[in-house]
């Protein structure tokens, strides 16, 4: 969604979670994702002089952006050179509610975000081709080799399967889906996790291979599960998925803790979501009476956040502390 005025306008997009088939997505295989309510607004206004940014972890002039936000300093210098205008003349204002390191996509939503924001401040029809060119430039920065799931995801309405190569399939539901979210506390380490998966495929790739193969089968099924709403098949999916990210070596202790506590209180199914080793679990429940129960046990548990949605609304509720 944009907004527009004369002076300002402002792009807004929402976070992601990987339901099945992370890290195997990486290696060609297909992986499902969907839209987690949590949204990132990007406002551009008119200004004088360099172009000021404005975060919860930086603000002042662009080119002084530290290292670690280089990837979304290339990808407005690449957006501005798209659109032709130069590079000044601006403050980008960035409000988000998505933890950083969480797993949930924030690189790529703070990109999507700025991207909207800069094509709607300069009246320019932007293309889901351009917004991927540009979005994939902070994406790089952020993760090395990213398979373009974040991105496709935090831009679609609907869950998708996605896979690269190709087409981006929306998959709509039968029925619902209702998922409790819990953060762990501790950043997650996608390059790093990504990086640790290749090294054990070089060491042992027969192993990795059986499980990265594993998870494409999951993936499949899983499809089909969500295609004719049955959520009983598709929790049982997300714990096998689980066991094969522990295999990879993805998972960690409090991941596995987390998850244990959302099964142990009826969840459907649970598994970390996202590249792993930290960052945040998913539960599927089997209504939205049964996600806040395990959004609040999670909370009791040690996550530092937990949220709970339905996938037919665009509201995330906070369990009571």
């Amino acid at each position: 969604m944009n907004k527009v005025s004369a002076k300002s306008a402002e792009g807004e997009t929402h976070s992601k979670l990987i339901l099945v088939g992370e890290h195997a997505v990486v290696y060609g295989k297909p992986a499902i994702a969907l839209p987690f309510p949590l949204k990132v607004k990007a406002l551009i206004k008119e200004s004088f002089g360099i172009i000021k940014f404005k975060s919860a972890i930086y603000t002042g002039p662009l080119e002084k952006m530290p290292g670690r936000m280089k990837g979304i300093l290339e990808c407005i210098k690449e957006t501005l050179n798209t659109l032709d205008k130069p590079l000044e003349g601006l403050s980008i204002e960035i409000e988000s509610a998505i933890p950083l390191g969480s797993g949930l996509g924030s690189s790529a939503a703070v990109a999507t975000a700025v991207v909207r924001g800069l094509f709607s401040f300069f009246h320019q029809k932007l293309s889901q081709k351009e917004l991927f060119y540009l979005v994939q430039i902070a994406e790089e920065y952020a993760h090395g080799k990213p398979s373009g799931i974040d991105m496709a995801a935090v831009s679609s309405r609907h869950p998708i399967l996605f896979q690269k190569g190709k087409d981006i399939t929306p998959l709509i539901s039968e029925a619902p889906l209702f998922i409790a979210v819990a953060h762990t506390g501790r950043i997650g380490d996608t390059r790093r996790a990504v990086e640790n998966v290749r090294k054990n495929y070089l060491k042992d790739g027969e192993k990795v291979k059986k499980s990265l193969d594993k998870i494409e089968e999951i993936t499949d099924m899983a499809e089909k599960a969500l295609l004719n709403g049955d959520i009983n098949l598709l929790g049982k999916l997300l714990n096998d998925n689980q066991q094969e990210l522990i295999a990879l070596g993805v998972s960690d202790n409090g991941l596995n803790a987390l998850i244990d506590t959302a099964r142990s209180q009826g969840a459907l199914g649970a598994k970390l979501t996202g590249g792993g080793l930290g960052g945040c679990i998913i539960a599927l429940a089997d209504n939205l009476e049964k996600a806040k129960v395990i959004s609040k046990a999670l909370m009791k548990a040690g996550a530092l956040e937990s949220w709970y949605f339905s996938t037919c609304q665009d509201t995330l509720y906070f369990p009571e502390r």
